[in-house]
């Protein structure tokens, strides 16, 4: 363990962890209070800890200190876990939630009958726990798993620990390797990057220093130039040219901050801490011309592709490159020829629905149903309140009366839902139409085992990045018709790529835009202000009172932010339950950022003490300094396809298991359980971001805009929140804001080549 320099000389200490004021996970910076056998003087501790609970006994050497608001504190500079030597040390020992089977409960039960032996009873005669009430040959059995796991991930907890991991990650890397961890990260610490989610290049990059890799290794380069092109496809690119690649790369290998030699600036415990005294020096200056020499080397190896686009070199991941050459190809041989289809009679078949429901097609809905009728694939596009509905509804019983097989799905849950309710057919995600097999890792529907319907439908297919687009055309049999249904409006889709863009782009498949606003749409003021926004108006929104009547409206939550988060708890205190609402249930914030005062981090914590408060009886997860409560909205923020859980899901949290170490949480009344360790895969979600969003509607959607997110305000991402709310939008923020947003087309360009492959069917 490291701290801040220290030039007094060293005391020790030595006493039970009573409590833990706090902890975080990410850094491991620790306030907790010691009992050194005078529990009336309980002494405060601050440091660095990989793994600390309350129960244990520790050693510590450290310096005291005086803290202008909290007076006396030891600050640890080491420390050694020794075992606990009293009844109630042990007891709180095996309570801490360390040992799952083990709860305060059984802890009681065990030291009562075993006494100061508990902890050598169970390291050696772990049978005997059958004497204890209420313990049986099960719980034992998990209690001797557990037990033993503690004292590996101990090891690998000092050796992280070490090399700067924090608790949370380090406890993913033993569920990973299990007892080659230390060797792993010995051996290859970039490794961790590519298997462990949450850890990137820079934490491996302080792993690989520590234990001995050069700066200007070959190995470190190479998983330097990855994590430049992973990084780049988090923001939607599929490549990136030479021009980005090498100074990007330059940048991120290169090492600074590395203080003088004479120690006497070093940096404070805590990670966030700078001081202007730190000088900082290049410690290492990236050699450009090695890493063009490396980028050669991987492309011989395979190991990326290099291709020539136009003008310039180009750098692909090889996963990256044969998925969009590949889908190239699957489109085009989809486009190769329509279905022959005699049109006067698919017309006949039109007027004769539409008659008998007494309904009238739009000359662009006419089309696109006379379209789809023989169109192999077909993109059905338009804003809300175009009749993309409808649309999608006649196109489905045409299809049915012409005897197709249908198949139904979405990117998400949600959107699945809602397309089962328009068309009375079952509709499933993507990942679930495909099929997931955890044994392979991949999809079981695939170009030798096709999608058994001879006609599928895909909507909120603006969602669909490179990689599920990829999987999805190769399932989809020879014959069988497509209808990509989306608004192009929206935002592009959270991963890499610009699939329904790039086709469209293209010219080469059949494109039906609707953009005629149907009337009894035009009376949602919701339509009319996103259509407003889209062709670049400042919107006219009604502002917002207890007598408005409008589905859309604004409230000046004036210039400053500190002005906006008060507006937000008024709007959910008092408006939205006079407007016959439920804020638990119905409300969504959508925020262009997560940083900053108005972002998704402070307004959640300040959203679940209004919505989801502490109260007696309802159980919560402390976690460092975030907290999780029976109640809580959740939103899963990587793909686990074990857990059949996708990215943007929502869910609720039910229930804690304190002994097991596990949480329920419900999607879509399916319960799915994490272990405590996977929790980094969640995040709260009573305010999320306007991407993560895409392919959902709220009943009630608020929408701060304010210039603090200068760097993300668009139109489109001004047009995708608003067209969230199904029933309520309120738009709250600076005018400024406002039309900062309107003005700016920011469709930010994404390196893909699908539009030029599929043009020049390469």
């Amino acid at each position: 363990m490291t701290s801040s320099s220290v030039t007094a000389p060293l005391s020790s200490l030595t006493g039970v962890i009573e409590r833990i004021t706090f902890h975080s996970s990410e850094s491991g910076y620790t306030v907790a209070r010691l009992n050194t056998g005078n529990v009336k003087q309980l002494i405060t501790i601050v440091g660095s800890f990989a793994n600390i609970q309350a129960g244990q006994t520790l050693q510590l050497q450290g310096v005291w200190a005086e803290h202008p608001s909290y007076g006396s504190q030891f600050q640890v500079v080491k420390y050694k876990e020794t075992k606990p030597a009293t009844l109630t040390g042990i007891e709180k020992y095996l309570g801490s939630g360390l040992i799952k089977g083990v709860g305060p409960v059984t802890a009681h039960r065990i030291v009562k009958h075993f006494g100061l032996e508990t902890l050598e009873i169970i390291e050696h005669q772990i049978d005997r726990l059958i004497e204890v009430p209420g313990i049986a040959k099960k719980r034992i059995a998990m209690i001797q798993r557990t037990w033993e796991e503690q004292k590996s991930i101990k090891e690998v907890m000092i050796f992280l620990s070490g090399h700067g991991v924090s608790t949370t990650y380090a406890v993913k890397i033993y569920k990973q390797y299990g007892d080659s961890a230390i060797a792993t990260v010995t051996t290859n610490p970039y490794q961790l990057a590519i298997d462990i989610f949450g850890i990137g290049f820079l934490t491996a990059d302080k792993i690989a220093r520590n234990v001995g890799v050069a700066p200007d290794s070959q190995f470190r380069y190479k998983a330097g130039i990855i994590h430049v092109l992973d990084k780049a496809s988090e923001d939607g690119h599929c490549y990136l040219p030479e021009n980005k690649i090498i100074p990007m790369s330059r940048e991120l290998l290169t090492v600074k901050g590395v203080p003088d030699s004479s120690g006497s600036n070093k940096r404070g415990q805590n990670e966030d801490e700078t001081s202007t005294e730190i000088e900082e020096k290049t410690e290492h200056e990236a050699d450009e011309r090695a890493i063009v020499n490396i980028l050669s080397e991987m492309v011989q190896l395979e190991e990326l592709i290099r291709e020539r686009d136009e003008n310039e070199i180009i750098y692909y991941k090889p996963t990256f490159y044969y998925s969009e050459q590949h889908l190239a190809k699957l489109i085009l041989q989809k486009i190769e020829n329509s279905l022959d289809v005699d049109s006067d009679r698919v017309k006949s078949w039109i007027n004769r629905y539409t008659a008998s429901r007494k309904i009238q097609l739009s000359p662009q809905q006419y089309l696109a149903v006379l379209k789809a009728a023989s169109e192999k694939l077909m993109i059905l596009t338009g804003g809300p309140g175009t009749g993309k509905t409808f649309s999608v509804h006649t196109i489905f019983k045409l299809w049915k009366a012409m005897g197709r097989k249908i198949a139904c799905a979405a990117p998400t849950g949600r959107a699945a839902k809602r397309l089962s309710e328009m068309t009375g057919l079952e509709a499933k995600t993507i990942h679930r139409l495909l099929e997931f097999d955890p044994g392979s890792m991949g999809f079981k529907r695939d170009l030798d085992n096709p999608l058994e319907c001879s006609a599928i439908v895909i909507d909120e297919s603006s969602m669909m990045d490179l990689f599920i687009s990829h999987s999805l055309f190769k399932a989809i049999p020879k014959d069988c018709q497509v209808l990509l249904v989306g608004d192009i409006d929206q935002l592009p889709s959270v991963g890499a790529g610009n699939v329904l863009s790039d086709m469209i782009a293209s010219e080469k498949i059949t494109v039906v835009r609707l953009t005629q606003v149907f009337r009894q749409a035009a009376e949602s003021a919701i339509i009319r202000t996103a259509h407003q926004i889209n062709r670049g108006h400042y919107p006219q929104i009604e502002p917002i009172s207890m007598k408005a009547n409008s589905d859309c409206l604004w409230h000046s939550g004036g210039t400053e932010p500190e002005h906006g988060v008060q507006t937000v708890k008024e709007l959910i205190e008092y408006y939205i339950p006079h407007a016959g609402f439920n804020p638990a249930t119905d409300v969504q914030v959508l925020c262009p950022m997560t940083r900053g005062v108005v972002g998704t981090r402070n307004l959640n914590k300040v959203l679940q003490q209004l919505i989801n408060p502490k109260s007696e009886g309802k159980d919560e997860l402390v976690r460092g300094d975030s907290i999780l409560r029976v109640g809580d909205r959740v939103m899963q923020l990587k793909n686990d396809y074990n857990k059949e859980v996708f990215n943007g899901d929502l869910g609720m949290v039910m229930k804690f298991d304190h002994i097991d170490k596990k949480v329920n949480i419900n999607f879509d009344e399916r319960d799915v359980v994490y272990d405590y360790a996977d929790l980094n895969e969640i995040t709260l979600a009573w305010a999320t971001s306007i991407h993560k969003s895409q392919g959902s509607e709220y009943p009630v959607v608020i929408l701060p805009l304010y210039t603090q997110h200068y760097v993300m305000l668009s139109r489109n991402l001004f047009y995708t929140g608003l067209t969230r709310a199904k029933k309520l939008a309120l738009i709250i923020g600076s005018e400024k804001a406002v039309a900062i947003a309107v003005k700016q087309v920011k469709q930010q360009q994404r390196y893909t080549r699908l539009k030029e492959r599929l043009e020049k069917a390469i």
